[in-house]
C-alpha cells in the first residue's frame, strides 16, 4: 500500500510539473513576469513562492518541521526572479528538493509524523496538503498563461469541443496501464 501510495503519488506530481513548463514553453519571457494588477503575482512569483515552499516543507521531510526558521515567506511574493533562467533553476531546484524526499520515504518510516508549523501530519497527509498547494498554484499560471496567448494557447489537456473526440481515441486501443 505505501509503495503503490508513493508511485502513485509521485507520478501525479511529475504530471504537474509537466503542466508547468508546458506552460512555460508557450510564453514569451515578458510573459513570465506580467501583473494584472499590483495585489496579483506574476507566473515568476508564483514560481519563486512554489521554490520557497517546497525547499521549506522538503528538506529534512522526515526529520524536521516543514516550516523552516530560515524560509522568508514573504519575499516569495516579491519579485525576486528577473529572467527565465532564474525561474527555470528555482522550479528545477524545488522540484528536485521534493523528488529527492519523496525518494527517502519507505515502508520502515512509513507512519512517521510529519509536522508543518507544529501541526502533527501523517505523510499522506502531509504529501497531499502539497500536492493540492501546488496544482493550485500551477493552476493560477495556466491560467495567466491561457489570458496572455488568447487563441494561441495551446491546450495542455484535452482541448475545449474535443472530449469526444479524445475518448473516442482512448477507448478503440482498449485497456491499458
Amino acid at each position: 500500500m505505501q509503495t503503490e501510495y508513493i508511485k502513485s503519488i509521485k507520478k501525479q506530481f511529475e504530471y504537474y510539473k509537466l503542466v508547468g513548463e508546458k506552460t512555460f514553453e508557450q510564453l514569451e519571457d515578458k510573459d513570465l513576469f506580467w501583473q494584472y494588477n499590483e495585489n496579483s503575482n506574476t507566473i515568476a512569483i508564483i514560481v519563486n513562492h512554489l521554490w520557497g515552499n517546497m525547499k521549506s516543507r522538503w528538506t529534512d521531510f522526515l526529520i524536521s518541521d516543514g516550516e523552516k526558521t530560515w524560509r522568508e515567506r514573504d519575499l516569495e511574493f516579491e519579485t525576486v526572479i528577473k529572467t527565465r533562467s532564474e525561474l527555470i533553476q528555482k522550479w528545477n531546484d524545488g522540484w528536485q528538493c521534493l523528488f529527492e524526499a519523496l525518494a527517502t520515504i519507505n515502508d520502515v518510516n512509513f507512519e512517521t509524523k510529519i509536522y508543518i508549523r507544529n501541526q502533527e501530519h501523517s505523510i499522506i497527509e502531509a504529501v497531499n496538503r502539497q500536492l493540492t498547494h501546488y496544482a493550485y498554484h500551477i493552476g493560477q499560471m495556466v491560467y495567466i498563461g491561457k489570458m496572455l496567448k488568447a487563441d494561441n494557447w495551446q491546450s495542455l489537456t484535452i482541448p475545449k469541443g474535443k472530449s469526444k473526440m479524445y475518448n473516442q481515441e482512448k477507448f478503440s486501443k482498449g485497456k491499458h496501464k
